[in-house]
C-alpha cells in the first residue's frame, strides 16, 4: 500500500488563489498552433474596458496575497497596460506578464513595464532553434525577436520565466530547449502539457507513457538545473518527484516541509482562477467552465463560495482512479484535460499513467 500521508487540504486555498490569470486581450499578431484562446490579430468586441480593468485590478487586490499574471493574446496590444501594471503594484499586488514575441516587445517597452513596477517576464520557447519555434508560432522571426527581447528582460533586471508546450512534436526538442532556458539565464522553466482546447485540439499529446518518463526526466535535470523547474496541467509530476524522493530516503515530513511543496494541491479551481478578457470567471486557463462574470459577480465570492469552485477543490468529488489516488491530496489530477477529453471535469486524468493499488 503506498502512504498517503502527505496532504494540502483544499482549505488551505479556499480563501484565496495562487494565481490569478487574466486575459487583458486575445488580440495578437502570432498564430500559434497550441493557442487556446484562438486569438486574431485585433480584439474582439466586448473586451473590458480600462474603466473595467481598474475594478478587476482591486478585486483581485481584495485577495490580498494572489499573483497576477497578466497573459493574452499578447497584452502589449493593449494600450492602457503600462497604467495598469502601475496600478495593480499601487494596489500591492505581485505583477508577471506573459508577452509574445513581436516588434510590440522593445527594450523601451520592457524598461517602461519595468518602470511601473512589473516584478517579472514570462516568454514563450516551444522550440530551440528558429526553425522549430517559428513552425510552432507560423511566423517567421518569432525565435529571434523573442530571444532578444529574453536578453532584454534580463537587462532590465527582471526574473524570466520561460514556458514550453510539450506535445508530441516538441517532448524530443526539450533538452535542447532546457540548456537554450539555462543560457538565457532564465530563472524558472514552465512546461505547460497540451490541453486539448482552441487550435491544440489539432495537436498530438505526449502518451501517458512518454508523460511518466518525461517526468521523472524533468525531476533529475531540476536536481542541477540553474533555474526552477515547473509544470502545468501536469500535476502527477508531484508524485513522480515524492516518488523519487521517497527512494532517496527523504521522510515525508522533509518532503512537505521542502519548499517544493508549495505546489502541492494547486490545480484547476484550486488555488488558480482565470479571468477572460470579457470578463468571465473560470477556474484556469483551460478550463473555460464560466462561473460569473467580474461585470455583475465579486471575483473574491465567485472563487470562495461557487459551487463549480467548491466542488473543484473537493477531492471527494474526483471519479474514477483520481478520486482513488492515495496522491489526490498533492495532484488531483488536471481537471482541465479531463473535462477535455471527457466532459467531466472530475474525472480521471487521462495523461497520467498512474494506477492506485487499490484499483489494481
Amino acid at each position: 500500500m503506498v502512504s498517503s500521508n502527505l496532504s494540502f487540504p483544499a482549505t488551505v486555498h479556499a480563501e484565496a488563489p495562487v494565481v490569478v490569470y487574466w486575459e487583458a486581450t486575445q488580440a495578437c499578431d502570432l498564430a500559434c498552433r497550441h493557442c487556446r484562446a484562438e486569438a486574431i490579430p485585433e480584439p474582439p468586441p466586448g473586451e473590458l474596458t480600462s474603466e473595467e480593468a481598474h475594478a478587476l485590478l482591486r478585486q483581485i487586490a481584495a485577495f490580498r496575497r494572489s499573483m497576477l499574471v497578466i497573459t493574452g493574446g499578447d497584452p502589449m496590444k493593449r494600450p492602457d497596460l503600462v497604467e495598469l501594471v502601475a496600478e495593480a503594484k499601487g494596489l500591492g499586488l505581485r505583477v508577471a506578464l506573459t508577452p509574445s514575441g513581436t516588434n510590440r516587445l522593445t527594450p523601451a517597452a520592457i524598461e517602461a513595464m519595468r518602470a511601473a513596477g512589473l516584478d517579472a517576464v514570462a516568454l514563450s520557447f516551444d522550440g530551440s532553434s528558429a526553425t522549430r519555434h517559428d513552425a510552432f508560432r507560423r511566423v517567421p522571426g518569432c525565435f529571434d525577436r523573442t530571444r532578444a527581447a529574453a536578453m532584454w528582460v534580463r537587462y532590465a533586471g527582471l526574473p524570466l520565466q520561460v514556458n514550453t508546450t510539450v506535445t508530441a512534436e516538441t517532448a524530443g526538442d526539450l533538452p535542447a530547449v532546457h540548456d537554450l532556458v539555462a543560457a538565457l539565464g532564465g530563472a524558472r522553466w514552465s512546461l505547460f502539457f497540451l490541453v486539448p482546447v482552441g487550435r491544440g485540439r489539432l495537436l498530438e499529446e505526449v502518451s501517458p507513457t512518454a508523460s511518466e518518463h518525461l517526468c521523472r526526466w524533468l525531476f533529475q535535470r531540476s536536481r542541477s538545473a540553474p533555474f526552477d523547474v515547473k509544470t502545468t496541467e501536469a500535476p502527477h509530476y508531484r508524485r513522480v518527484v515524492v516518488e523519487q524522493l521517497r527512494r532517496m530516503g527523504m521522510s515525508d515530513r522533509d518532503i512537505q516541509g521542502a519548499s517544493f511543496a508549495r505546489s502541492f494541491g494547486v490545480r484547476d479551481g484550486n488555488g488558480v482562477v482565470f479571468v477572460s478578457s470579457t470578463g468571465e470567471i473560470f477556474p484556469s486557463v483551460f478550463l473555460p467552465l464560466s462561473a460569473g462574470n467580474v461585470r455583475r459577480d465579486r471575483q473574491v465570492d465567485i472563487y470562495r463560495e461557487s459551487p463549480l469552485f467548491r466542488d473543484l477543490r473537493d477531492i471527494g468529488k474526483l471519479t474514477g482512479k483520481c478520486g482513488r489516488c492515495p496522491y489526490r491530496g498533492i495532484c488531483g489530477g488536471s481537471r482541465a484535460r479531463a473535462w477535455a477529453r471527457t466532459g467531466d471535469p472530475f474525472a480521471s486524468d487521462p495523461l497520467c499513467p498512474y494506477v492506485p493499488p487499490e484499483a489494481s
